[in-house]
Order: structure tokens, then sequence, then C-alpha cells
């Protein structure tokens, strides 16, 4: 099933109406849908699509040799291309006279095997290609390659490529394009379990409960997530061992450099290296509070991007002993499932209100135009106690900014917790104007809806209006 990146296959057709030479360079995380999108972009166009196999020059250039004869009308006795200077150049020769796609999946598994194909695609896209109507799509799923081999200053391909992408997992609301069968609660439950990739969505079976799914997908050992992460990082990294305990930290709770370190029992300045490492690979990210000048702040934590990385590192990994011994289901029931609304609360459900709020400054149907998001934490020195807001957006040249806070909880929300959020306007200040946005799975009272009514500056928002195609203004 094939939904949303509707951006991409536009800017990807974009180019393709130009005619001319293209070398559109992909990349992102396994799974996370990139083939897929190639797929569609090309279904209806004269293209060749070679998957490169993690095999040695030989078999890949044979496999090479019959899509490209094949595509070409050519018979199945024409002998393999000897090299890859020889097979580029027979495309380069072709692409002279007709424009068509060439697309190359995992191309890191060809120049792994050969150092020198950087340079001899560069050489021909120099002096055979940059004149033909050549479309050439180069697609791999190691991101630190990628980044470092092709788009890297130091790569022969430097400067090369008309066009990048680096291809994210879906984001709250695309998730749920793969979910039709599920509640709202479970698709926010879904989204903070199984995350936004695709393939790993595709394996929900809509016929079982959300508990069942779970069970099967991560709490056995044959399930198809048990052991997911550590197999993308045995492909990414040499010492995978290090870099599991270090997301482990994260995952339980450490998220400061110090703490990391103190947690694993290692020097700072060796964890750090690990730490940015996963950064590269967009494992981890590095937040600071909102407001805060990047370069200087000191109030920095690291969370990990990717919410199925989260559920895995938090419940699975800790707990694989047990699943292995078979007790995967009891570990689901005893520890995951009650500590599950606190997860989904504090991870999922914060990062899916700040990208509404994108997905609304988007459409522009926010109050203004917002140029940063994110969150903030620190000292309260009226209350004179730490506090934190979840969502936090502004226009700083406007003046303009948006407070926004998040409940995930069965209780109602009631005017009390609204009035709580507005009194925190003098947390961040120097705007002109104030916007409050609360985001609630339950219900809202009567008196919580009655505030909204009287303040213009504040929306109600609800669980089903995240996951609404209409996006309503207020709720009054």
């Amino acid at each position: 099933m094939f939904v949303s990146r509707e951006t991409e296959l536009m800017a990807l057709q974009k180019l393709y109406d130009k005619q001319t030479f293209q070398m559109v360079v992909m990349y992102g995380r396994r799974r996370v849908g990139k083939t897929t999108l190639i797929n569609e972009f090309i279904k209806d166009k004269p293209a060749i699509f070679f998957s490169a196999q993690e095999a040695n020059e030989k078999m890949n250039l044979q496999m090479f040799s019959a899509k490209v004869y094949s595509f070409f009308d050519l018979p199945e006795t024409t002998g393999a291309f000897v090299n890859w200077n020889d097979a580029f150049m027979f495309i380069a020769d072709r692409a002279k006279s007709r424009q068509f796609i060439l697309a190359i999946d995992e191309f890191p598994y060809i120049a792994e095997t050969n150092k020198s194909v950087k340079s001899i695609l560069q050489n021909i896209i120099d002096h055979h290609m940059k004149n033909t109507g050549l479309y050439l799509i180069l697609c791999g799923s190691q991101v630190g390659f990628m980044e470092r081999e092709v788009l890297g200053y130091k790569s022969p391909l430097f400067g090369r490529r008309t066009a990048q992408f680096c291809i994210e997992s879906f984001d709250y609301y695309d998730c749920a394009k793969m979910l039709p069968h599920a509640s709202n609660e479970d698709k926010m439950r879904y989204y903070a379990s199984v995350g936004g990739t695709p393939h790993y969505l595709s394996q929900i079976d809509s016929n079982l409960t959300f508990e069942d799914n779970i069970k099967s997908l991560f709490f056995k050992p044959q399930g198809f997530l048990y052991s997911e992460p550590t197999m993308l990082l045995q492909q990414e990294l040499r010492e995978p061992a290090m870099y599991n305990s270090i997301i482990a930290a994260i995952a339980t709770g450490s998220s400061r450099l110090n703490e990391i370190s103190t947690k694993i029992g290692e020097d700072s300045s060796k964890t750090i290296k690990y730490i940015k490492t996963l950064v590269d690979l967009k494992i981890l990210q590095k937040v600071i509070p909102f407001g805060d000048n990047p370069e200087r702040s000191k109030k920095g934590i690291y969370s990990i991007s990717e919410q199925s990385f989260r559920f895995w590192y938090r419940f699975v990994f800790l707990n694989k002993t047990s699943v292995e011994s078979g007790l995967g289901a009891e570990v689901a029931d005893s520890v995951v499932f009650p500590e599950l609304p606190a997860f989904v609360g504090k991870s999922a459900f914060e990062s899916a209100c700040r990208q509404y709020i994108l997905r609304r400054n988007k459409d522009r149907s926010l109050p203004f135009i917002t140029t940063n998001i994110g969150c903030w934490w620190g000292n309260d020195p009226v209350a004179k106690e730490n506090t934190d807001i979840d969502v936090v957006a502004d226009n700083k040249q406007d003046g303009q900014i948006i407070l926004g806070k998040c409940k995930w909880r069965n209780e109602p929300t009631d005017a009390a917790d609204i009035m709580k959020l507005i009194s925190k306007a003098h947390l961040i200040s120097g705007y002109d104007e104030y916007q409050y946005m609360f985001f609630s799975k339950s219900p809202y009272t009567e008196a919580a809806k009655q505030i909204a009514r009287e303040k213009k500056n504040l929306e109600l928002v609800t669980l089903d209006l995240l996951y609404s195609s209409t996006i309503a203004p207020h709720l009054r």
C-alpha cells in the first residue's frame, strides 16, 4: 500500500519534466520506504531499476547487465559488462537519444566492493552524461555512507547531484493512513510503539487487538520487530554493543551526557564520540530548550529520534532474556502495558502535537506563520520550581508565539489545567501576542470549554481533531 510522500513525488516529477541530466541521491534507514517511493515514481516511465546485492562485483555486474539488456530488448546471450566503466558508458551512449531513468538501489553495495566506482561514475557524468536526458537515481540505506561517500565534499561525486532526498519515517498523521481499522487512541499507541516506518506498520494485523499485535511483533523471538534495531545497528556500526548501551541508557531516562556516561560506565570524552555517530545516523537527536542558542546552550539533552527505537530499547532490550524464555506475553502484560500510558504521553503524544502545529503551519491555518518550533524547560522563578512547556512555536520578527500543553490521560481536562498553561507566559517573554493550544486525549469539561469561548487566543485540541482531515479553528 502506497501512502503519503506526495511532496517527494512532486519534486521528483518536476526534475523529470526538465528532460535534462539529473543525479538524484536518495537515502534513509532501511524499511523507511525508499524503494517503494522509487517504484511509485517510475511506474509509468521508461526506467531501469537495479537493486544491488551484498555480493561481489562480478555478480552485481551480471545482474545489472541483465536488467539493462532487458530494458533495451537485447538478447539474453549478450555478454555481461566487463566492468562498471563499460556499463556506465553504455548507459551514457543510449541516453544521448532518449530520456530514461536509471535507479540503482543499495548503491553502497557496489561502491564498497569497488572503491573506484565513484570516480568512474564522476568521470562519465562530467564527460558523457551531463548533456543527455538521463535521470540517474543513487539510493542507499547506509545513511553514513551516503552522506559521507556520495554527498560529502571529499567524494568524487561531490557537486554532481542535482537533488537529494533524505527519506524520513512518517509522522503521526501519515502513520494513521496505514491504520484505517484502528481507533484514534490505538493509532497514537501504534505510533508510540511501532513508529513511523512504513514497512513496520504494514506488519500490523488488522484482525488482532493492539495488545496482541505488540506481543506478536515485539515479544516473541520470531516476531518481526524483535531483533530489528540491533540488526540495523550491526549493518551501520562496528561496535554495536557500545551503541546499544548508550541508546538503552537514554531510553531509560538518562538524557544528559554525564548521566549517560555514568550509566554505561564510560568517560564522557569517549561517550560523546559514539553519541555524535548516532546523531549523524539520525538515531539520536540533541534537543535544547526553545530560545536557547544551539552553540552555547548547556542545557542540551539527547533523545531517541525514532519512536520504534524508543519503545524497543525501553521495553524489549532489557527483557530479552524473559522473551527468549517464552515469557514475552507476561512481560508485555505486567511491565509494558501498565507503563504505556506514561510512555505514550511523554514521547509520542507530545511529538505528535508538535507535528500537528507543523501541519497547520503548512496549511496556513494557524494565527500566524511560525518560523521555529520546539519545547521549553527550566526554572520558574515565580513558582520556584522546575517546569516545562510541551509545545512552543513563534515568529520572532512579528512578535507572536504559541504555547501548548499536552495531556495523555483518561481524566477530563478542566479549567485549572488550561489556566496553568496560560500562567506560564512569563517564562518566555518578549512577545507582543500570545496564543495558547491545549492538547488532550480526554474530553474537556464545560468549564474548560467556557474559557475557550471567552479567550479568542486559546484553542482546545482533541485527539479526534489531531486525526481529522479538516482542521477546525477552535473547539467551542
